[in-house]
């Protein structure tokens, strides 16, 4: 974690109407990492169809604990980016932690990209807030600050009960509404002064 005022750690980006990449469409991306050398996000409004958050953890042979198994059916598992789609990630409340594992991102929230994140999950008593995503959101050094110049995404400070929310389709408008912005409003040209 770094305290450059640049940095858009712990900061929520939020796709602009027009996106192009429909990949992006009405994302809003949580950014755990951004340093002059890249960044890295995980799409926190978007399901991967097809895939329940119970029948993964039998495919990796994890079992909940009673208490938590009537959450866990309604836990969706996100889409988190198109990078590594095979690879996943646990986006949890800073009370738990796995040695050398853990990215505090936040005083709020951290990131864990182990299969123990996943059982603590399941665990009891598990992390207080927790979302597993598959796949991120990546750019290269510079590449995201271009897509900001050229007006393709705005940003904001995260509220972690927008970020763990599992109501997804309201992600979007309720992200944008954190900026006071109208959608209707937003211009999808930039211009230079």
């Amino acid at each position: 974690m770094t305290n450059d005022d640049t940095s858009l750690n712990g900061r929520l980006l939020i796709a602009m109407p027009q996106m192009q990449d429909a990949r992006f469409q009405r994302s809003v991306i949580y950014m755990c990492f951004h340093n002059a050398d890249g960044a890295f996000g995980l799409a926190i409004n978007k399901p991967v169809e097809k895939l329940t958050f119970p029948s993964l953890l039998e495919q990796l042979s994890i079992t909940p604990s009673a208490s938590d198994a009537e959450t866990l059916l309604e836990q969706p598992i996100l889409l988190g980016g198109p990078v590594e789609t095979g690879r996943g990630f646990v986006l949890h409340s800073s009370d738990y932690a796995c040695e050398s594992a853990t990215l505090r991102v936040s005083d709020d929230i951290s990131l864990t990209g182990t299969v123990d994140a996943l059982r603590a999950m399941t665990a009891n008593p598990p992390p207080r807030r927790a979302l597993f995503a598959l796949g991120y959101a990546g750019w290269g050094a510079g590449q995201l600050e271009s897509e900001i110049q050229a007006n393709g995404w705005l940003h904001c400070d995260a509220d972690p009960d927008l970020v763990f929310d599992n109501n997804l389709e309201s992600k979007y408008t309720r992200a944008l509404d954190c900026l006071g912005v109208d959608i209707a409003a937003l211009s999808g040209s930039s211009g230079n002064a």
